[in-house]
């Protein structure tokens, strides 16, 4: 019988606190099902199951901090599956498949929040779910009926203007299991829309749940006081410490043990600028795609094309990756830095990366990340935006080979067919392993990053 273990949520996490189970014994899950909340020294984690299953113990209390690796539960398997129980570490992800397409007509009726996922864009999921919007009877204005920032706004405001606050479906479905009148909930969402959370909080506070047993006596875990049920979060100044300690920690590992070599190239963003100007014109500002959009995604392309950058080096040797799985570096409020992964985001669509992007950046700050997005970056980007110095020479995040940096867009002088005139420039840099390549690769990347650049409407 497999076990659920306490995950490596990135190369710096030796241990995490259990702080809640979504789960309880006897309970079904499905692969990418949210099961556990994990603290970290960074942030708190969303943990999914990567298996079909049935919860059969529960070895871990909540409040119990534990080493990663540590059995936290078991899981009966239903189906067969090559997918890990937790989420997997850089190499594991070499050989874990790929997250499962849609389902297609011939398969059973799909679940409610599988078929949002066909027709929303990670953005609107998490509106839809803070307004308590029920997508599935939306009847989309966007191309191809795809549903809107708008349809979910215009939605929510029918609602309240009918008497009431409503609830998402995810909420009413763990209120159904959990046996829980959703109206007797007091909803944290915009207008008092019940959430997920809402309903798990009124389930403990009502009565004892499984997932609060206390774990058998011969399960080898941490011990704890019988305080450490009730550990909450981090918070405040304990939270920045903590991610400044892990931040040196792994940055001493990736100085001491990684070969670093550094090359910069100064690009000419006049056409990408431009181009993206005349695409934002009567797009409301929360729909405008951002610069930032155009450097992942030409990053993502280039990295796709030379793929000696795009892995990991482990025992000695370097390891293709499965897939551009781009990790950003997001500053987090208060200080400190998380580099949540876009997986495959070669192929991706700009509007995509855009969404996903500030879907990652508002979820990263407010502490809602899951497990599966911290895991299995092949190469990192650091974007410093127009705030920031004009270059960045980042630092390796192992077992990555390779780190893009990005400053702030800078005018300059700059001779275009012989005439000299003022262009909006970036400076590109590159941090990679001396172990896995040298600076002719690495100068290939960066040029293929500015011949992408230059033609902004085919990225």
């Amino acid at each position: 019988m497999p076990d659920f273990t306490m995950p490596s949520l990135g190369a710096d996490m030796e241990q995490g606190t259990l702080l809640e189970w979504r789960v309880g014994v006897g309970d079904h899950v499905r692969k990418g099902d949210i099961v556990a909340i994990i603290d970290t020294e960074k942030s708190t984690v969303e943990v999914e199951v990567f298996l079909n299953g049935v919860v059969e113990e529960l070895l871990v209390s909540p409040g119990t901090e534990v080493p990663v690796g540590t059995p936290l539960a078991r899981i009966r398997v239903e189906s067969a599956t090559t997918a890990t129980v937790g989420p997997a570490g850089p190499a594991e992800h070499l050989d874990a498949p790929l997250p499962p397409s849609p389902p297609s007509p011939a398969q059973p009726a799909a679940v409610e929040p599988r078929q949002d996922r066909k027709v929303l864009s990670p953005i609107v999921r998490h509106l839809a779910d803070e307004l308590g919007v029920d997508t599935g009877h939306l009847d989309g204005t966007g191309v191809g009926h795809r549903v809107t920032r708008s349809d979910v706004e215009h939605e929510a405001a029918r609602r309240m203007s009918s008497g009431g606050p409503g609830s998402s479906p995810l909420a009413r479905r763990r209120a159904s299991e959990l046996g829980i009148d959703i109206g007797a909930v007091t909803g944290s969402g915009e207008g008092g829309a019940v959430r997920e959370r809402d309903v798990s909080a009124a389930a403990i506070g009502s009565a004892p749940q499984p997932a609060a047993t206390t774990p058998a006596a011969t399960t080898p875990v941490a011990a704890t006081t019988p305080a450490a049920a009730t550990t909450a979060p981090k918070a405040g100044l304990e939270r920045q410490a903590s991610i400044r300690t892990a931040i040196a920690r792994l940055m001493t590992k990736a100085n001491r043990e990684i070969p670093h070599y550094h090359l910069s190239s100064t690009v000419d963003l006049h056409a990408a600028l431009d181009w993206l100007g005349h695409r934002n014109d009567g797009r409301p500002p929360a729909e405008r795609m951002l610069p930032a959009a155009l450097l992942l995604r030409a990053t993502a392309l280039s990295a796709a094309r030379h793929p000696e950058l795009n892995g990991f080096w482990i025992d000695d040797g370097f390891r293709p990756a499965d897939g551009v799985h781009l990790g950003v570096a997001i500053s987090l409020r208060g200080g400190g830095l998380i580099a949540p992964a876009i997986r495959d985001a070669d192929r991706r669509s700009l509007d995509d990366t855009m969404e996903v992007l500030r879907d990652l950046v508002a979820r990263a700050r407010q502490g809602s990340l899951r497990g599966s997005e911290l895991t299995g970056a092949s190469l990192t980007v650091t974007n410093l935006g127009d705030r920031g110095a004009e270059a960045v020479f980042g630092v390796i995040h192992p077992p990555q080979v390779t780190l893009v940096g990005f400053g702030r867009v800078v005018d300059r002088p700059w001779a275009v067919d012989g005439l000299v005139g003022v262009r909006p420039t970036v400076t590109a840099t590159l941090s990679a392993d001396h172990r896995a390549t040298d600076g002719h690769v690495g100068s290939r990347l960066l040029e293929t990053i500015d011949e992408l650049l230059q033609h902004p409407a085919d990225l």
